[in-house]
């Protein structure tokens, strides 16, 4: 068996720690598998906590829990390293979202397989799965 290695954009984290029937059925047995190393970047917990602080009513996630839920679940914190952040600079302007620009750079550095819910990553790499997660 191949092991994989997988980064989740922010969507994917919180649908994985808070509601992972929402994941198709092959994606959270993919993460579940011990074999893969599923990693989560501490620019999601960043882009969690900006948006917490805007104290939005659809957004009431707290960044210490989604911290302490991912270690615990067995994902692995991704830190922003500045070689992360080189392809940045030659990286198209298909997408404006700061944090997943940074994803997108994270997953190539790695490499890992991206998994998100915006379509519009595709455009990067082939390492970007693009899912459809369940209402």
């Amino acid at each position: 068996m191949t092991a994989h290695v997988y980064l989740l954009d922010t969507h994917i984290l919180l649908a994985a720690l808070l509601a992972p029937e929402r994941l198709p059925k092959q994606v959270a047995a993919n993460l579940a598998d011990p074999n893969n190393t599923v990693y989560f970047s501490s620019a999601s917990i960043w882009e969690v906590a900006i948006k917490h602080s805007l104290n939005r009513t659809h957004f009431d996630f707290n960044p210490d829990d989604i911290h302490r839920v991912a270690l615990e679940t067995g994902f692995t914190e991704l830190p922003v390293k500045g070689e992360h952040c080189y392809p940045l600079a030659n990286l198209p302007w298909h997408h404006r979202d700061p944090f997943d620009r940074l994803l997108i750079a994270q997953a190539q550095s790695l490499p890992a397989h991206l998994l998100t819910t915006d379509g519009m990553l595709s455009q990067y790499s082939d390492l970007v799965v693009h899912l459809t997660l369940k209402p």
